[in-house]
């Protein structure tokens, strides 16, 4: 078994889970596979057990730590995704940030992640008001998880992409992110321009 593991596929860390949009869509491609997923909602939880049975799912992104999967016979991981929660930066919110006790400060956990697993790529989704948010450190909101994947080693492309480009009758807009590390090129880069 190689670095991609079986046949090829590259091995998928979905994060903040929710009932697995990532995962299904990455899927759908034929070149991914999840290893493993993070929800801490019940119901979504319950959603990804029925659609992906013999795939674990832990609890709270807190307390996951790569000596964990690698106890449980889980990595390498090429791919870490998350859509981490949006509450405190979305403009229908208070707009509190990404500052610690946050649920948007959750951020700092796939940052984390990402600096111990080291995947290949790392795929972001939230609300475009991460954009434009005030500034927490220099930068802003964005300016943060930007900072945050640079120091892991990680360059990033991004694309605010609406819900209407898509079909959808509404606007949505949510910003997108794919991560490389420095040494390897997106393969992604197709997939985030319109």
């Amino acid at each position: 078994m190689g670095r991609f593991g079986v046949m090829g596929k590259l091995k998928i860390l979905d994060l903040f889970s929710g009932i697995g949009g990532f995962s299904l869509g990455l899927e759908r491609t034929g070149g991914f596979e999840t290893a493993a997923f993070c929800e801490i909602e019940p119901f979504p939880r319950k959603v990804l057990a029925k659609h992906w049975p013999n795939v674990p799912c832990y609890n709270d992104v807190r307390e996951l730590t790569a000596e964990r999967l690698a106890a449980d016979g889980i990595g390498p991981i090429d791919v870490i995704t998350g859509g981490f929660p949006c509450q405190d930066l979305s403009v229908a919110g208070k707009q509190a940030g990404m500052s610690e006790g946050t649920r948007s400060g959750l951020w700092s956990e796939i940052a984390r992640l990402v600096s111990e697993l080291r995947p290949q790529y790392v795929i972001v989704e939230n609300v475009a008001a991460l954009l434009a948010g005030p500034s927490e450190r220099r930068g802003g909101w964005f300016g943060r998880v930007l900072g945050d994947l640079a120091e892991c080693g990680y360059d990033a492309e991004w694309e605010n992409i609406p819900a209407s480009a898509l079909g959808a009758p509404h606007r949505r807009e949510r910003v997108w992110i794919v991560a490389h590390t420095n040494k390897d090129r997106p393969i992604f880069s197709n997939i985030i321009k319109r």
